[in-house]
């Protein structure tokens, strides 16, 4: 009998690294209970964490604090954005929780964008032939019954062990069906894996482990290990379906990409797509990822190639995927706000604002000694509109409106 041996994705052998400094903290809290709420709360509901603006779940968490969880800020975002993961009720994400089985299905379902059909009446009323069947939770039948119909389980499997936790073998089995890829992992299962652990991996599975390595979906440990045993973390779980989701067949219609042209102004941001601009209005709360980091999205550059994903029409979050190279021209416009002058007298800094998604944001600019005023200087006060030009983050005009 061939078994579906889905284990923890890992990340790259930088997360890898990471996850290993962990050690048991990063592993071992696997129950996900608390006083305030059951492991499947994350699940079983459409929203939690109270209504922010336009939309009714969380993009960021109050407990993705420290190295072993920080590196999967950006992945969880991703995947709370599109609703395929979505926190607890007390703000939580509890990153360092481990997967069960039909946590990990629950995912896969949704990240194949199948959601609304797993939650609906029809779906959940299915009669499932699975030995386990009366084990499997009122509110995860129709998505089980969703992924039995899309080859997420292999023929021969007759059990679904919901409450198994999920590893790293199983995980990676489970999301390469997903992609769609079975026929491709069957094509490769007799490839060597390097892995010093490599004959823990089924024979059956060993195609699926080769895809998703070839397709950046999963690495070793520094050790040159896979450790297909090892349970899946939700943050952990979080990162491979982030991988996973942008290789993803068929187009997500509330996914786009494109490149920032100017800059983030009032509540918009214009994508240029293939030469085509387009408008897009930003959430108060935009989750904005550049650099390695959580920015505002006054921070984006002109240049900055994006992917970004909506919900209602309005984008939660962004991710910067190429950086803009680095532009020597400066034109920014904005309201003047105050400006600094050097012992001779002469203009030193100018500082100017712009509304940025309801906020004011504040930039102080150096200026050039011989700096270039055009239009009526005794108008240079706050709030005159301003166009400032110069190069290397110097003005050397003052345009003003």
């Amino acid at each position: 009998m061939k078994k579906l041996n889905m284990k923890k994705t890992v990340l790259s052998t930088l997360v890898l690294a990471m996850a290993m400094g962990g050690g048991t903290a990063a592993f071992a809290n696997g129950n996900g209970k608390d006083k305030d709420h059951d492991k499947d709360k994350d699940w079983k509901e459409g929203k939690n964490g109270g209504v922010h603006g336009s939309f009714d779940f969380r993009i960021t968490f109050d407990d993705l604090k420290g190295s072993d969880v920080e590196w999967a800020l950006k992945n969880i975002a991703s995947l709370s954005s599109k609703r395929v993961f979505e926190g607890y009720e007390d703000g939580s994400f509890k990153p360092r929780n481990t997967v069960t089985r039909i946590e990990a299905i629950t995912a896969a379902v949704r990240l194949m964008g199948l959601r609304d059909k797993a939650e609906s009446s029809e779906e959940k009323q299915t009669k499932l032939n699975f030995k386990d069947a009366n084990k499997i939770p009122d509110w995860a039948v129709g998505y089980v019954a969703v992924a039995l119909e899309n080859d997420l389980f292999g023929e021969n499997e007759d059990m679904v062990q919901p409450s198994k936790p999920a590893d790293r073998l199983w995980a990676t089995v489970l999301l390469v069906k997903a992609m769609k890829l079975d026929a491709e992992a069957k094509a490769k299962v007799n490839t060597q894996l390097s892995f010093k652990d490599a004959k823990q991996i089924p024979a059956g599975s060993v195609g699926y482990v080769a895809v998703a390595i070839e397709k950046g979906l999963i690495d070793g440990f520094e050790d040159n290990t896979f450790r297909p045993n090892m349970p899946v973390t939700r943050a952990q779980l979080a990162a491979l379906l982030d991988r996973t989701d942008s290789q993803m067949p068929g187009q997500d219609q509330t996914t786009a990409v494109g490149k920032v042209t100017g800059t983030v102004s009032g509540n918009t941001l214009v994508l240029d797509q293939n030469g085509t601009l387009k408008t897009y209005a930003l959430h108060p709360e935009v989750f904005v990822y550049r650099n390695g980091a959580k920015v505002s999205a006054s921070q984006l550059q002109n240049g900055d190639v994006v992917r970004l994903r909506s919900y209602n029409n309005t984008v939660v979050f962004i991710e910067v995927t190429k950086k803009a190279v680095e532009d020597r021209a400066l034109q920014v416009s904005g309201f003047f706000d105050s400006m600094t002058l050097n012992k001779e007298g002469r203009i030193a800094t100018v500082t100017v604002t712009n509304q940025v998604y309801g906020n004011t944001d504040k930039a102080t600019y150096k200026v050039a000694s011989d700096v270039a005023i055009q239009g009526d200087v005794s108008r240079l006060v706050k709030p005159t509109a301003v166009e400032l030009k110069g190069k290397d983050k110097v003005v050397e005009t003052i345009i003003i409106k």
